[in-house]
């Protein structure tokens, strides 16, 4: 799993002009699933997303998680994160799991979250998004779960 983790003041996402998820503080997860990934996968980016330490504590240092401050996470699921760039003008998308694949790890990814307490809020998987959001900091993180393997 690919994932672009994002620290925002407020962040929202929009399906058809209709609000399906915002959150205030904390994190906006986009979330790509690649073929072979599995339930481990989904456990480690759950961990690191409620772990990382990027939020400022009273000294301004990074050195708060987002259950420290209390966060919310808004989850949108993004495949062209594993779109591969290196050959032609047009990326290719083989990498990516199948939907119904990357639909049930996102859903666990989910769930993981909120099983563990955080608020999270969601896009609608596989429809076209428009997600707006104040990236506080900017702080932008890429994790990829692969590199656990």
């Amino acid at each position: 799993m690919k994932a672009v983790i994002q620290r925002v003041t407020k962040a929202s996402v929009q399906v058809e002009g209709q609000t399906v998820g915002q959150i205030e503080s904390g994190l906006l997860v986009l979330l790509g699933v690649a073929k072979g990934d599995g339930e481990t996968d989904g456990q480690y980016v759950v961990k690191k997303i409620r772990t990382l330490r990027i939020f400022s504590d009273e000294q301004g240092k990074m050195n708060r998680s987002l259950v420290d401050i209390g966060g919310s996470v808004l989850l949108v699921s993004q495949f062209t994160l594993l779109g591969r760039t290196a050959n032609g003008r047009r990326p290719s998308f083989d990498e990516v799991a199948s939907p119904d694949e990357a639909n049930r790890l996102y859903g666990q990814v989910a769930a993981g979250l909120r099983d563990l307490g955080t608020h999270v809020e969601t896009g609608i998987f596989a429809a076209h998004m428009q997600v707006e959001l104040l990236n506080d900091g900017p702080v932008t993180f890429v994790l990829d779960s692969r590199g656990i393997r």
